[in-house]
């Protein structure tokens, strides 16, 4: 049995819950890792570049690859598609590396179904939802009716952390960041029922 194992980590949260900064932090501690690229069909923000934040296709393309069946997950979030394309996802796995979504709450569920064995999956969030909502309107980024669009999902996204293995509060974000690296480290440890299996009939035929 090989004693480097694939293995999956999910990260949700809502927007401005500090997903991508704490993933930055730790990002060289990981070890060696896939971060999982979204493919979306909503617009190119300015400082986005294809293929490091995401894979920009139209609606087009997407529908294309979704009855492929393309897609580990997909969802249509605030009118534009959004999904994770699965061949680089089993390519990571097969090299052992801890692979990493920062996917919502749908997409969440949809590889609970398909990896649930291998993934670890963590909910991050400010401490309140008047935190979330500062941490929005100082981005600067947004339109007030994005903004309110965003927080009426977290209020929805909310309710279901219980859905996850870990609630973590991003208030200070070194002491998030710390908690998040043991976590990751701790979800390379899962095995798969496979893997399992396998070493169930090995140690029993010694």
């Amino acid at each position: 049995m090989s004693c480097v194992n694939g293995a999956v980590l999910v990260l949700s949260g809502p927007s401005g819950a500090g997903k991508s900064s704490l993933i930055n932090k730790i990002f060289d501690d990981l070890g060696n890792c896939y971060f999982s690229i979204s493919t979306t069909t909503r617009p190119m923000r300015a400082g986005e570049e294809e293929g490091v934040h995401y894979h920009f296709v139209s609606e087009e393309e997407f529908k294309k690859d979704i009855e492929d069946d393309h897609f580990l997950e997909y969802a249509l979030v605030h009118g534009n598609y959004y999904g994770t394309s699965i061949k680089p996802v089993k390519k990571a796995l097969s090299e052992g590396k801890l692979v990493i979504f920062d996917i919502d709450v749908q997409g969440n569920t949809a590889v609970q179904n398909r990896l649930g064995d291998i993934t670890t999956s963590v909910f991050i969030t400010p401490p309140s939802l008047s935190e979330l909502e500062r941490r929005l309107r100082n981005r600067s980024t947004d339109e007030d009716e994005v903004i309110e669009r965003r927080l009426k999902m977290a209020r929805k996204e909310i309710q279901r952390v219980s859905e996850y293995e870990y609630l973590l509060i991003n208030d200070d974000l070194d002491e998030a960041a710390a908690k998040l690296l043991m976590i990751a480290k701790t979800a390379r440890l899962k095995k798969s029922n496979e893997e399992i299996n396998e070493f169930v009939n090995q140690w029993e035929d010694l």
